[in-house]
């Protein structure tokens, strides 16, 4: 977690509460300077051709892989991530890197468009200058996703990252620096809320990527739209997990849990809403309340660990009384519903049945280790359930029926849907979401073509007609 006053950050611990580091909150000069200098290197770096872009990136993919322990030992620290989780993090910024090395070029070519003219065609070019404003659950893995894209199509960005990781931040700068990159193509800034608020105004930042609350996503769009600014909103979610009567179950319940409890509940895209058919609901629950129970609570420094501390203590309390105004409206506990006393911000993984719409379990977005179960009478029933949200950013859904999966995961209002797989972002596939989970999309073709003027160029040939004359 973070604290900030008298003109400082701190960096807590939330597995132990104690301070890990203290840091100045730039002031606005320093902002607008970051940003001046950002403009400077965007006239340079626009112009090297894309594959040279691809080797900077490629190369920054090694320096992640070689010091992917020593990034993941920042991320468990600061946010309390597992372990091992956070390792995967570190890897997978290296793949996303490798993934747009080996595709930009096809992503960012110009498209040929037949026409009467001599030649038409369209020119994907960069914006300019791109914030990133990103959130502290996956400290490494957000930014990348934002910056890579937005770097390979010939932009340049400018990262405030949340104060609860500003050490990732600056770690993830000096991947930069370490890679080759030329000077101030990738920056960051280090202060709170306000000083993500001046760089969205600052009239020399060309758009905003938002990963967030949606309170968040809404201040900055607001923001941006005074300046015209181009915005994608990655958002909050609450995600449904969809047990029809013909799934696997023991398989289904397994993966319940991981898709519950990956990075101790504290996701966008983890699973939130257990939705099943009455006719397996006693037999799930059953089995996914073992499968939760089975996980490992503790120090998220131990390799055994799968479940580690609550980012900070507000987030843990939050979560408490999310619990307790279902259990005043008559929900049952099924395991878990309560804090672990002791040092840090630790919360039993918890499961929840008899639930109704009363409770704010089911309307508020639950980043933690908290599960309510809804049971539904059938699949037309399963499917309203999923869709009765203000939220539509992902939803798995657990059938053994190929056909019918591919049917009813196109009746999910949402950006990504996963059949018999639990929802995960992925560079080859387009990531967002609709509703209130946000605009726009992250990763894959469609990621390079958010920050570009997508410019239209027809050249008339009039050699012809000069020779007539």
């Amino acid at each position: 977690m973070s604290m900030s006053n008298n003109g400082k950050i701190q960096t807590v611990n939330p597995a132990s509460g104690k301070v890990l580091s203290s840091y100045d909150i730039m002031s606005i000069e320093q902002i607008e300077h970051i940003a001046k200098n950002a403009q400077i290197a965007f006239e340079r770096w626009k112009k090297k051709e894309i594959l040279e872009r691809c080797d900077y990136i490629r190369d920054l993919a090694k320096v992640l892989t070689k010091n992917k322990d020593r990034y993941a030992k920042i991320v468990t620290e600061e946010m309390g991530k597992p372990i091992t989780q956070a390792i995967a993090e570190v890897e997978k910024c290296a793949l996303v890197c490798e993934y747009y090395s080996e595709n930009a070029e096809v992503f960012l070519r110009d498209e040929i468009v037949p026409t009467e003219f001599r030649k038409s065609f369209i020119s994907f070019e960069p914006l300019g200058v791109v914030a990133g404003i990103m959130p502290w659950n996956f400290p490494f893995w957000q930014v990348m996703r934002y910056a890579i894209p937005t770097l390979i199509a010939g932009n340049v960005a400018v990262l405030k990252h949340s104060s609860v990781c500003t050490g990732s931040a600056l770690q993830i700068q000096e991947a930069f620096r370490e890679s080759g990159f030329p000077e101030n193509v990738f920056q960051c800034i280090i202060g709170d809320y306000k000083a993500g608020e001046a760089l969205v105004q600052s009239d020399k930042i060309d758009a905003v990527s938002v990963t967030g609350s949606v309170n968040t996503g809404k201040r900055v769009a607001e923001l941006a739209a005074r300046g015209l600014k181009k915005c994608v909103l990655e958002l909050g979610g609450s995600d449904p997990f969809v047990v029809l009567q013909d799934a696997d179950i023991n398989q289904t319940a397994h993966l319940a849990a991981q898709s519950r409890l990956l990075n101790t509940g504290q996701s966008c895209i983890a699973a939130k809403r257990f939705i099943v058919v009455k006719e397996v609901a006693e037999k799930f629950s059953k089995l996914f309340t073992q499968n939760v129970e089975a996980e490992v609570v503790g120090d998220p420094m131990n390799y055994k660990t799968t479940i580690g501390p609550l980012v900070r203590e507000s987030q843990r309390q939050s979560l408490t009384n999310q619990v307790e105004d279902a259990k005043l409206k008559g929900a049952k506990i099924l395991t878990g519903g309560r804090i672990i006393a002791g040092d840090g911000y630790f919360y039993l993984p918890t499961i929840i049945t008899n639930v109704n719409h009363q409770m704010v379990i089911l309307s508020e977005e639950v980043f933690g280790p908290v599960a309510p179960i809804i049971v539904v009478d059938n699949e037309a029933d399963a499917i309203w359930e999923a869709n009765n949200s203000e939220f539509g950013l992902g939803a798995s859904l657990w059938t053994s029926n190929f056909e019918k999966g591919v049917r009813l995961a196109r009746d999910i209002r949402c950006g990504v849907v996963r059949v018999n797989e639990m929802v995960r972002s992925d560079p080859r596939l387009p990531f967002g979401g609709i509703k209130s989970s946000g605009i726009g999309r992250e990763l894959s073709y469609y990621g390079t073509r958010e920050f570009v003027n997508v410019k239209s160029i027809v050249v008339k040939d009039i050699s012809h007609k000069l020779l007539v004359e």
